[in-house]
């Protein structure tokens, strides 16, 4: 199954989608897309950023255009909800469904959360919605399919706030964390320590720390070293750049204390890791 609709004037499309065919998987080759992917059926292992990662039975998965995802072919089950920034840009609505910065873009690793029978009848209604405003064609079905679009965001959103450590956290608080994931997706190849975006946030290291213990089981410091190092992985898998080039792209100014860096978090040297890649899918 694909339903598409696309509006000629902005460029916007949003695609309803199950990973059963080619044309669908080929979705994932443009990359330019946010993803919610809901494994319905079974578990299924997925490639993201070239790892192997078990989506869960009832698990959705939220995938930025950033991320390189791969589906084994006539997946069965995984149903999905594609759009582009031209018709929801989740910065420039941030206001509505405050999802910027915590499904999308909250942490190196992608957003996923776990739905409960009583979660799951919630989702099977929204894409039900979802797949009548694809068949009825008008001048409102633009605006009906983002309407429904801001409604999964804002309940997904609800979903995985349930899950954090502290979940009486206060909005205040909690939009510093996005403010300071956003800063990172910004800015990781420039800055590297906490100290760094404190600063831009006009708080103390330590406050943004304190933060982090209720937030999550990681510190900010984890969450900019994992963006670094998330990015290194993608050029050394996905592109042509040496191991010094990259270097210097990532704002580190000598190629060994890169490597260093990396070799303490990884376990292997830059290139020690791309033969390892290599070899492994050979």
């Amino acid at each position: 199954m694909r339903l598409d609709y696309k509006s000629f004037r902005e460029e916007g499309k949003i695609i309803l989608a199950e990973f059963n065919c080619s044309p669908s998987l080929h979705l994932l080759q443009e990359q330019q897309y946010y993803q919610v992917i809901w494994s319905r059926k079974e578990a299924i292992t997925i490639i993201i950023d070239g790892y192997r990662m078990l989506l869960e039975k009832d698990q959705v998965l939220f995938c930025t255009p950033l991320n390189v995802l791969e589906i084994p072919e006539n997946s069965d089950g995984l149903r999905a909800l594609l759009f582009n920034r031209e018709f929801y840009c989740i910065r420039d609505h941030d206001e509505e469904v405050s999802c910027n910065g915590f499904l999308f873009f909250g942490s190196s690793h992608p957003t996923t959360i776990q739905l409960n029978s009583k979660e799951k009848e919630s989702f099977e209604l929204m894409f039900r919605f979802f797949k009548e405003e694809f068949n009825t064609s008008d001048q409102i079905q633009g605006e009906m399919l983002r309407s429904l679009l801001k409604r999964l965001l804002i309940k997904s959103s609800r979903l995985v706030k349930k899950e954090l450590p502290s979940r009486d956290m206060p909005s205040s608080q909690f939009d510093i964390i996005r403010k300071f994931n956003l800063l990172v997706e910004q800015y990781f190849r420039q800055k590297h320590t906490v100290a760094d975006y404190a600063e831009l946030l006009h708080k103390s290291p330590k406050t943004i720390s304190n933060l982090f213990n209720k937030y999550s089981n990681k510190t900010p410091l984890t969450a900019i070293n994992e963006r670094i190092l998330l990015e290194a992985k993608r050029l050394l898998l996905y592109s042509d750049k040496t191991s010094e080039e990259i270097t210097y792209e990532l704002g580190y100014k000598e190629a060994g204390h890169f490597s260093k860096f990396f070799k303490k978090h990884i376990g292997y040297s830059p290139m020690e890791f791309k033969k390892k890649k290599f070899s492994s899918s050979s």
